[in-house]
C-alpha cells in the first residue's frame, strides 16, 4: 500500500528535506526528516482506519440479503486491516531508527533486511490490496444509451 499517503504537498516537503541533507548533510534534518516520514506514516494508518472502519460499518447496517454485502464487508475490512497495519509498522520503525542510531533504515551492506523490511511494508501490501481488489464491477450500460451498430 504504498504512496497511497503522498500528497502534493508532503512529496515537496521530502523533496525539500532530501535535498537539505543531500547539500548539508545534518543528523538534526535527518532527524526530522525521519519524525516527518513517521507522522505521515502514522496520520495514514489512523485515516485508514478511521475511513475504512466507518465504511465497514456502514455496510454492515445494510439489509443482509443485499446482493454483495458479505464480499465488500470482506474486501474493506481487509484492505483496512492491511494498510493500516502496514503504515503503523512504518511509522514505528522509521521512529525506531530516528531514535536509535544502531537500527538505520539505510542497511545498503545488508540486502535481506533491506528485502524483508521493504516486503513487509510494501509490496506484501500491494500485493494482498490488488489480489483483493482484483475484480473489476461489470460495465453498467445506460438504458438511454445505445451503441451505434
Amino acid at each position: 500500500m504504498t504512496n497511497c499517503n503522498h500528497q502534493p504537498s508532503n512529496i515537496w516537503m521530502k523533496v525539500c528535506i532530501w535535498i537539505y541533507i543531500w547539500i548539508d548533510d545534518n543528523s538534526v534534518v535527518e532527524f526530522i526528516g525521519r519524525i516527518f516520514i513517521a507522522a505521515v506514516s502514522f496520520l495514514a494508518a489512523l485515516g485508514f482506519l478511521l475511513y475504512g472502519g466507518r465504511l465497514f460499518f456502514m455496510l454492515r447496517r445494510f439489509p443482509i440479503e443485499s446482493k454483495g454485502r458479505r464480499k465488500k464487508l470482506h474486501e474493506v475490512g481487509s484492505v483496512t486491516a492491511i494498510c493500516f497495519t502496514c503504515f503503523l509498522i512504518r511509522c514505528f520503525v522509521v521512529i525506531l531508527s530516528a531514535f536509535d542510531s544502531d537500527a538505520s533504515l539505510d542497511v545498503l551492506d545488508h540486502p535481506i533486511l533491506n528485502l524483508i523490511y521493504y516486503m513487509l511494508v510494501e509490496i506484501l501490501p500491494s500485493a494482498l490490496v490488488l489480489y483483493i481488489l482484483r475484480k473489476l464491477p461489470p460495465k453498467r450500460i445506460s438504458a438511454q444509451y445505445h451503441p451505434i451498430r
